[in-house]
């Protein structure tokens, strides 16, 4: 089968297998497993950051950020396609006892000027306004990318109002290969990082939150209350260190591929309009006879897995797993649906 349902299916790489069974581990609770130690301090330094913390999930490093960020009663600014929103299982309510302003952004990214306007009064009858957040590259958004210039406008905006602004950094590294920009060229902007290393890294497990010294101790706290303690996980960190020494820059190489099955599918009568393909993530809007649920269907039957991503819409995204060989074979079975 040709999976293109997410970057996540992925399986690790001989080399990172080889990182793996070779990793020195010890237990992680007790800041004692050397191998998420370094991890934690590579990525933290990557992006000019004081500290780090190694967790199972995305999802639990965005939580943990938001729970740090915010107390009860205040409000979360974030656009209504975020994954913090959409994806987390109403965690922002659940863990943080936060509201959530939703801005109605562009393919799920917003500008300053929509973030001042949404700001709330300080009038005990509102919510505190307290933490923004963005999402680079935006899932829902067909893995669109902020301009840096525009984070840069909400990053002095929110110093302004004396706001938190974290980043759901899942895709992040795709959204800096697209645009040639570094880790520290965002780490500087954000007080927070949520970056995900089993997406486009290949890693088989985990995800760091990144921030300061005194931000990260907190979150230890969180992430024990969680259940994120994972004692002996340096086996896990060290598919992490190995995604970042040689797993970054191929990146290019899924969103090249990306673009070409967008000119594929662009072809099909049924399709009838794709979002601008910047990364590694292709959605497009579908008229098919039977519905989008037939369609995964017969793309299934003809050897091509896919995931539907709306009323009328379906997502493909490549990864590691997906090369030229599986990219011509694509082409040959589409033409037969």
């Amino acid at each position: 089968m040709i999976d293109l349902r997410s970057d996540t299916v992925t399986k690790p790489t001989p080399g990172m297998l080889d990182a793996m069974w070779s990793a020195e581990v010890g237990d992680d609770v007790l800041q004692e497993d050397p191998t998420i130690i370094a991890l934690e301090e590579k990525t933290a330094k990557l992006f000019n950051h004081e500290a780090a913390i190694f967790c199972p999930s995305g999802t639990m490093t965005n939580q943990i950020a938001i729970r740090v960020h915010t107390q009860p009663q205040d409000e979360v600014i974030c656009d209504k396609k975020s994954h913090i929103y959409n994806y987390e299982g109403g965690g922002i309510a659940y863990n943080s006892m936060a509201s959530v302003r939703l801005l109605e952004g562009e393919r799920g990214r917003f500008t300053a000027e929509e973030v001042e306007a949404n700001i709330n009064v300080d009038d005990i009858h509102y919510p505190v306004t307290s933490l923004v957040c963005l999402e680079n590259s935006v899932n829902k958004g067909g893995g669109s990318i902020y301009k840096l210039d525009e984070i840069k406008k909400i990053r002095s905006l929110c110093q302004k109002h004396q706001l938190s602004m974290h980043l759901d950094g899942a895709r992040l590294f795709n959204a800096l290969i697209a645009t040639d920009q570094t880790p520290k060229e965002h780490g500087q902007l954000f007080d927070s990082i949520s970056l995900c290393l089993s997406k486009g890294l290949g890693a088989p497990v985990g995800s760091l939150l990144i921030g300061n010294t005194q931000f990260i101790k907190r979150a230890q706290r969180v992430r024990k209350v969680l259940g994120g303690g994972m004692r002996q996980a340096g086996y896990l960190a060290a598919a992490g260190i190995y995604a970042l020494d040689n797993q970054v820059q191929r990146l290019k190489e899924d969103h090249d591929r990306a673009k070409k099955i967008a000119s594929i599918i662009k072809q099909k009568s049924f399709v009838t309009s794709i979002l601008p393909v910047e990364t590694n993530i292709i959605i497009f809007s579908v008229d098919y006879p039977s519905g989008v649920d037939q369609l995964l269907q017969d793309l299934r039957s003809k050897g091509i897995l896919a995931v539907k991503f709306g009323k009328k819409e379906v997502r493909l995204v490549t990864h590691l797993d997906f090369d030229d060989n599986q990219l011509q074979q694509f082409e040959k079975l589409i033409k037969t649906i």
